[in-house]
């Protein structure tokens, strides 16, 4: 089987969703729908600009996304090289007890300048509306 044909699942709870700005990196990969994570994590803003997951043992809500299944190339060409430096990729349990890849918020940055806890905001795109309105 070559690395063109061999795929993962990923999860995306940001601005690689439908409508965000980066989403433009997984136009090639399979869109699978709208997923959760298990509910072991907490969901950070980044300055407003793209949000972070990060696993906690208490106090870890569900959080949604989106699930595409992408080749080790997508993920190596073109999502990846279009993810911010405050994240690095890892492995999550999803809602189902199945795991996925994600990003996920390096620990050094939690506690970096602009970085809100907006767990009990929704999801991304339900907080970015609450700001506009």
């Amino acid at each position: 089987m070559s690395e063109q044909s061999k795929t993962v699942l990923m999860f995306v709870n940001g601005q690689a969703m439908s409508g965000g700005s980066i989403n433009f990196a997984l136009q090639e990969a399979k869109f699978l729908g709208a997923a959760k994570t298990a509910a072991k994590y907490r969901f950070y803003s980044v300055r407003d600009e793209f949000p972070g997951l990060w696993p906690v043992e208490q106090s870890g809500q569900s959080i949604p996304g989106e699930l595409y299944e992408v080749t080790y190339a997508q993920l190596r060409e073109s999502l990846l090289p279009n993810e911010p430096s405050e994240l690095e990729l890892g492995i999550i349990e999803m809602e189902d007890g199945s795991g996925s890849l994600s990003m996920k918020m390096r620990e050094e940055e939690i506690t970096g300048n602009g970085v809100v806890d907006i767990t009990n905001e929704g999801g991304w795109h339900k907080y970015l509306a609450a700001k506009k309105a």
